[in-house]
């Protein structure tokens, strides 16, 4: 091809990605398979890379993140992005209605928007192009983060007209993207995010891109700085023209007539919040027109034709009595909060993690303080601050430790790590919480092997590896307390049966560092036997699609050490199992079932199968298993009790099976 024509090429190939982008991450109806979209950016990226000069910034390869940076730059915003004011219960919704009416003589309309929980950014458009992404900051100066904005897909990177405009809107980290994000860091023994929208900030505010597009970030837009050349006359007008050039708007907004109205849906969303497979702690509430907004005005800090419903987070306040240290599998020193038992959110609270030394330095945390105590996001307990003028003056700092509490190894701060880490591979604590580990459902799921057991085995020099579990003996266990005849007679059997678990069980049991439990069943699908894996090298590990350098080196090394080899010596013979017994993606694709190829959620009780077992033997017959209804859901299996998305996959006409149907099908 002449340059004309591959530039031709490239535009074609950028601007049916684009849609294909836009169609699958704003629409949620993908138009392609997978296989489509992969085939063509992979054409356009080999064009791209032949012929550099003709890549454009917004290109649809330029989405995976680019080089780190050395810092972010200071941008102006070209309009301020104010904060809102905030209201917190139904009086202050009526005083800011009166007070909106009395400023422009008359009756309005609202639209009332769900607030997200994340992080709020500025997108600046000019012909249609994404040239700049910024944080909010102080509301006039921001942080040029658009490298890293540029990795979520729901923001487009070139609109579907030649527009010029600056749009605001909230990026923030779905909880499955969350949880998992979090799993991860677990596993790896590096510190949890509180909450998603800690997480999503943390994302965007990383010097290496590469992270971000790794973190799964979304986005909703909800308003325009700024336009040139369109005349929009109200808000709910901007939400619909926004949605036509290819934004991702949220679409539970609704326009309101009266406060009323505006009431019943602030109401409404308090009890649906859970439902949500993102955060909101509000509803943002907005004068419709945007004559009667620049007839309102604004203050210095905040516009007048909008205020921010905060849901209610119940804080209590109890006495701090102890801080305790907890060493992870990892070596990971973790501090926990130890609370005189207080009522939050329904639940009694006795701990709170207080995750590393920065947070208790940060919040000036001393044993004896009295602090305000509040579950983040509803879930996780946390120390909000400190009540200072309740100190008498017997309050003691607390220092980190400089050496291990379980072995006295002295502790490292590992480069880049905020943690302190225990380094010594023969720790207790490490060794125990190991244990813990390769016993869990996730990993050999042997059950009978709870946490109390596994740390009585452990303190008895019963077991000191997890290839001793293998060796225990029936007199031994009946030795243990609380271990009658019956006791030990099921947990042999179970600790038998984990032996024929598949590889990537077992892998996963090993707590490699780096390594979650998809990782090893990818390892174990791939070289389908522990002695091939043992024998990979970091290029034929980087070679398998995901697997990235540090993933590599930690199997590599992790393989290296001759304890190892010893240790999977003892669990072959004792007859651990140490091949893949799944199928292969090849084999699940040509699989003839009722579940094959289907996209299918559970939810509700089941009572003939777990949760996890239903989940693998949907997969064993060539079905994907997900957290939420969507319109990409084939099939909804309900069990008791089953709530919000049986609800909305009616709504949507999607399959519905009883757990009934389920098992009759699994047995046909």
């Amino acid at each position: 091809m002449t340059e004309e024509q591959v530039k031709t090429k490239i535009e074609e190939l950028s601007t049916v990605l684009n849609q294909y982008n836009y169609e699958y991450h704003v629409l949620d109806k993908p138009s392609v398979p997978d296989a489509e979209y992969d085939q063509k950016l992979h054409e356009l990226i080999k064009l791209e890379q032949e012929y550099p000069h003709l890549r454009s910034e917004d290109s649809p390869t330029q989405r995976v993140g680019g080089e780190p940076l050395e810092g972010f730059q200071k941008v102006e915003h070209r309009t301020p992005m104010l904060s809102l004011g905030n209201a917190f219960n139904e009086q202050d919704l009526r005083d800011f209605d009166r007070r909106v009416r009395e400023g422009v003589g008359g009756e309005v309309h609202y639209v009332c928007e769900l607030k997200i929980d994340g992080l709020a950014v500025s997108l600046l458009y000019e012909n249609g192009r994404f040239i700049r992404g910024a944080t909010r900051g102080d509301g006039t100066i921001g942080e040029d983060i658009t490298n890293n904005l540029k990795t979520i897909r729901s923001i487009p990177l070139r609109l579907k007209q030649d527009a010029t405009l600056e749009v605001r809107g909230e990026a923030f980290m779905p909880k499955a993207s969350f949880n998992k994000l979090n799993e991860t860091r677990e596993e790896e023994g590096v510190e949890q995010f509180a909450n998603p929208r800690n997480a999503a900030a943390g994302s965007l505010r990383q010097l290496d891109p590469k992270i971000a597009a790794r973190r799964n970030l979304d986005i909703f837009v909800y308003g325009a700085g700024q336009y040139e050349g369109k005349s929009v006359e109200s808000h709910s007008d901007s939400l619909h023209y926004m949605s036509e050039l290819g934004f991702r708007t949220n679409p539970e907004w609704k326009r309101c007539d009266t406060i009323e109205e505006v009431i019943e849906y602030v109401e409404g969303w308090v009890e649906r919040r859970p439902d949500l497979n993102y955060e909101i702690d509000g509803i943002v509430i907005k004068v419709d027109s945007l004559d009667h907004q620049d007839e309102l005005g604004t203050t210095v800090k905040s516009p007048r034709w909008a205020v921010a419903y905060k849901f209610p987070a119940e804080e209590v306040v109890t006495r701090l009595q102890d801080i305790e240290l907890t060493v992870g599998r990892t070596g990971v020193v973790t501090p926990t909060a130890i609370l005189e038992p207080v009522l939050v959110a329904g639940t009694t609270v006795k701990r709170a993690s207080l995750h590393n030394e920065d947070l208790i330095r940060e919040k000036d945390i001393k044993l004896g303080d009295y602090v305000v105590i509040k579950k983040a996001g509803d879930i996780i307990p946390e120390v909000v601050n400190v009540i200072e003028e309740k100190r008498t003056g017997e309050e003691k700092d607390f220092h980190m430790p400089t050496h291990c509490p379980e072995c006295e190894s002295e502790l490292v701060r590992i480069e880049d790590e905020v943690a302190l880490r225990c380094v010594n591979p023969k720790c207790p604590a490490q060794i125990r919480e190991g244990l813990i580990h390769f016993v869990s459902r996730n990993a050999m799921n042997i059950d009978g092997l709870g946490e109390k057991v596994i740390t009585q085995l452990f303190n008895e020099n019963l077991i000191q590896d997890v290839a001793d579990l293998y060796d225990l003996k029936r007199e031994e266990l009946l030795q243990l307390d609380r271990m009658g005849e019956k006791s030990v007679d099921n947990l042999l059997k179970a600790i038998e049966a984990s032996k024929d678990n598949s590889m990537e069980k077992l892998l996963f049991g090993l707590g490699i560092r780096n390594v979650g439990a998809k990782a090893a069943r990818t390892l174990s699908e791939h070289f389908e036997t522990m002695e091939n894996l043992q024998k990979a090298t970091k290029e034929e590990i980087t070679a398998i699609h995901e697997f990235g350098d540090i993933m590599a080196d930690s199997v590599v090394l992790y393989f290296e050490k001759p304890e190892v080899a010893q240790l999977l010596e003892h669990l072959r013979e004792a007859g651990v199992n140490m091949e893949y017994k799944g199928l292969k993606r090849s084999d699940v694709e040509n699989i003839d079932s009722p579940f094959s190829g289907k996209t299918i959620v559970l939810t509700g009780k089941l009572y003939q199968l777990s949760r996890n077992d239903a989940k693998a033997e949907i997969e064993r017959l060539g079905g994907k298993v997900t957290g939420s209804v969507s319109k990409s859901t084939d099939l909804l299996i309900v069990g008791e009790d089953a709530g919000s998305k049986l609800t909305k996959a009616e709504k949507l006409g999607i399959d519905v099976w009883s757990e009934e149907t389920f098992i009759s099908k699994l047995n046909s």
